[in-house]
């Protein structure tokens, strides 16, 4: 019960808000409520004591998945057309995930799924060319736990998921390309039709005549030819010192070369790929290239 207010002696409930005491109801747990114009409260859920309805604890959103990504990003990312334009190019049919139509608008894809535009592939990143000038005691690999490697170097280059093309030894210097294209990958691994790295080696010992004209003619290994496409000695140094040059991407035939000449290799730097050098790229740097190296290197 109320304290009663002023001289009327008529009791004034504290929680009622009227003047006049009303039909009063009692709730099975014998606590007084009353409607108003918002409804009937006590049948409210969310509604305790007459208080202010509790809000609703808010339901955590599921979180996305890294590996996932919407269409018309995946197509913008790889400088085709802006996300809008993507849509619109995804709502007529251009598009297909897997071989398969997609006209479904937010539709997600895995970066590992084939996406065609008009018949042809796209990635879900701009075609990225990054040249290294690899110093010694950094392996050329991209896995992780190996210690230092090129990647490392590389880290701040590119968010693109580019890798190298070919190996340098741990050991060995020079340039190192990496790229996402997987077409300038398959230009260069093509041993007939790839593009030509230049070495310069340093040998334990004098390279004879004799074995350096087997190696510019051509020799077999097991009935397997191995060919350069030139060699020769370095202007101004010992008969120890090599220029050679030669397509194969991998940084062990130049071992299996000169161990079946019986030759030690004390130094490898590689100082082209193509028509790149590395003029004004110091040891360690890297560079993007331009898009003048870049077509260069598709028209070899």
């Amino acid at each position: 019960m109320s304290r009663q207010q002023g001289n009327s002696g008529k009791g004034k409930s504290s929680g009622s808000g009227h003047s006049k005491p009303t039909n009063k109801k009692t709730s099975s747990k014998g606590g007084a409520y009353s409607k108003s114009k918002g409804g009937d409260y006590s049948k409210n859920k969310n509604f305790v004591g007459g208080n202010a309805p509790v809000k609703k604890k808010a339901v955590p959103s599921k979180p996305s998945n890294p590996n996932e990504i919407r269409l018309n990003k995946y197509i913008a990312n790889s400088g085709i057309c802006s996300r809008r334009d993507a849509d619109m190019h995804i709502s007529i049919g251009s598009v297909t995930v897997n071989g398969k139509i997609i006209t479904e608008m937010g539709y997600k894809v895995r970066l590992e799924d084939e996406v065609r535009f008009d018949g042809a592939r796209i990635k879900p990143e701009k075609n990225t060319y990054v040249l290294l000038n690899k110093p010694k005691g950094f392996a050329t690999t991209t896995s992780e736990g190996k210690g230092r490697t090129v990647m490392d170097l590389v880290a701040n280059a590119t968010t693109a998921r580019i890798k190298p093309i070919g190996r340098l030894g741990r050991n060995s210097m020079g340039l190192l390309l990496f790229t996402n294209d997987e077409d300038m990958v398959n230009k260069f691994t093509n041993s007939k039709n790839g593009v030509a790295r230049l070495f310069q080696i340093e040998l334990d010992k004098n390279l004879k005549y004799d074995d350096f004209k087997k190696i510019q003619e051509g020799f077999k290994i097991d009935g397997k030819l191995v060919a350069v496409e030139e060699i020769s000695y370095i202007d101004g140094g010992s008969k120890k010192e090599i220029g050679l040059k030669i397509k194969n991407t991998g940084n062990s035939i130049l071992h299996t070369i000169f161990d079946y000449f019986k030759y030690d290799i004390i130094k490898v730097d590689c100082v082209a790929i193509g028509q790149l050098t590395k003029k004004d790229l110091p040891r360690g740097h890297w560079k993007h290239l331009t898009e003048l190296e870049i077509n260069t290197l598709k028209m070899l």
